[in-house]
């Protein structure tokens, strides 16, 4: 199972929001790229980018430093979300060297896109799925799809989708720990990988999202919990790596 650091770029600068609210921010660094390499000497597989404002802007708004941390680190795979909404945006990611592209708000509101990209850039699509009590966010977390997460990413198995990003925004940033159950069931319910993300706080967490991985959990995503030091991240990504 892969431990994936989380960036998360905010007026370029490395932030944390709490459930995804802009005003509830935290700032840990002025420079992501010296982030993005304490987690690669720590022994970071992949790096897992988030451009917040491209979110809520739905354009990208922070392409130059996302370019850098690609430019800086050309062995490492990096995954980018937020505000990826056409396939000149998707193209020009990949282009920089970005190994996979997250479609959020727009795989949701236009589900055909993904069956376009996904023939378009196989192996290169990830989807992620934000979800309150069972049911999809868009737009930067800002709205509620009717949309559940089972029904739309069994929908996305066939488009060529690499993987399915799953995230609780109801722990995201709480440091409340992962939400196992609704995690496994979703891995459960379709063939393609799950990325767990929201709510990963210790090393309990990750022992427990370990005995289901068999289930189809890929990997997780931490973020908070390794800025605040609740979870070293050099020893949990080892740990990770036998289950």
């Amino acid at each position: 199972m892969l431990l994936i650091p989380a960036i998360d770029l905010k007026e370029g600068k490395c932030v944390r929001l709490r459930q995804g609210r802009m005003e509830d921010d935290t700032i840990f660094s002025d420079d992501p790229v010296a982030v993005a390499g304490k987690w690669v000497e720590q022994g970071a597989k992949r790096i897992h980018l988030v451009d917040l404002d491209g979110a809520f802007a739905g354009k990208p708004k922070n392409a130059d430093v996302i370019h850098a941390i690609v430019d800086a680190f050309p062995d490492i795979p990096i995954q980018i979300g937020g505000g990826i909404r056409d396939e000149e945006t998707v193209q020009g990611y990949l282009n920089a060297g970005v190994q996979f592209v997250i479609i959020g708000t727009k795989a949701v509101t236009e589900p055909h896109f993904i069956t376009h990209v996904g023939v378009e850039f196989p192996g290169h699509i990830i989807v992620g799925l934000d979800a309150k009590e069972g049911k999809v966010a868009i737009n930067g977390w800002s709205k509620l799809s009717r949309h559940s997460v089972i029904d739309l990413a069994q929908q996305f198995e066939s488009d060529g989708v690499e993987a399915i990003i799953y995230t609780d925004i109801s722990r995201d940033g709480m440091m409340k720990g992962v939400n196992i159950e609704a995690t496994a069931k979703l891995a459960e319910a379709i063939r393609i990988p799950v990325i767990a993300s929201g709510g990963i706080t210790n090393m309990d967490d990750i022992h427990a999202l370990g005995k289901v991985a068999e289930d189809g959990i890929m990997g997780a995503i931490t973020g908070r919990a390794i800025y605040e030091g609740t979870l070293d991240f050099a020893e949990a990504e080892k740990i990770a790596e036998n289950y």
